[in-house]
C-alpha cells in the first residue's frame, strides 16, 4: 500500500470519528468534518490507484 494513501485513510478514519463526535455533542461544525473525510477519501482512492511510483 503507497504510504501517502494510508495516510490519506488515516485521516478519513479520524475526520469520520471527529465529525460522529460534533453532531452527537450538536454542533453543525461536524459537516467540515464530514468535507475534509470526503476530500481525504478522494487523495486515499487516488494514491492507492496510481501505485507505488519508483523514481531515480
Amino acid at each position: 500500500m503507497p504510504r501517502l494513501a494510508l495516510y490519506a485513510l488515516v485521516v478519513c478514519a479520524l475526520a469520520v470519528a471527529a465529525a460522529v463526535v460534533s453532531f452527537v455533542q450538536g454542533t453543525w461544525l461536524g459537516v467540515i468534518w464530514v468535507l475534509l473525510a470526503g476530500v481525504s477519501s478522494n487523495m486515499a482512492w487516488y494514491y492507492w490507484r496510481r501505485g507505488p511510483r519508483v523514481t531515480s
